[in-house]
């Protein structure tokens, strides 16, 4: 039962690294980019996907459309205050943001970014096997558990967690091939 949970767990975090990895730019245009944006609307922080329809028209332009034309303006200053680096631009219906290509500065950068994040997950990786074999090692002292079945419970979680964790590290190496790409 106990690897049961802990696989559960394991699968979100790495579910969450990859929502992490998402919000980072590439060259290309994308949606996700704007997850984390929240507009305030009616003294309320509310996300962005909530107020209005969010698409990539082209490679390089991702166009907003708010549901109610009179937050346009707070999408758009939002956005101008946001730690993402872009310029919208309101034409009275929509809000466009154009995406500007990488510097390999820029690139750099992001590549770090995702690495930060991939540490992350591993580390809450660690946490959740630490815990889990703690519950063991707790089992096998209250004697619910003997020593071998205990052995083999720790192994099935180490190997649980090598597993995922190497599934963090190769969608870390295809985002960062993402973002070199030109």
């Amino acid at each position: 039962m106990v690897t049961q949970e802990v696989e559960l767990s394991m699968q979100k975090s790495v579910e969450a690294s990859q929502r992490n990895f998402n919000t980072i730019r590439t060259g290309r245009a994308n949606t996700s980019l704007l997850d984390r944006l929240t507009v305030e609307y009616y003294g309320a922080d509310t996300p962005l996907k909530s107020l209005a329809t969010i698409s990539t028209p082209d490679s390089q332009t991702i166009a907003i459309q708010p549901f109610d034309l009179s937050s346009l303006s707070l999408i758009e200053k939002a956005i101008s205050t946001s730690d993402l680096g872009f310029t919208p631009n309101n034409d009275g219906k929509i809000v466009r943001i154009n995406i500007p290509p990488l510097t390999e500065e820029r690139r750099k950068q992001f590549c770090k970014l995702a690495s930060k994040y991939a540490e992350e997950a591993k580390i809450a990786l660690r946490n959740i096997r630490r815990d889990a074999i703690e519950k063991i090692k707790v089992s096998e002292k209250e004697s619910e558990l003997s020593e071998d079945q205990s052995r083999d419970k720790q192994d099935s979680i180490q190997k649980l967690t090598d597993k995922y964790i190497s599934e963090i590290e190769k969608n870390l190496s295809k985002k960062e091939a993402e973002i070199l790409k030109v």
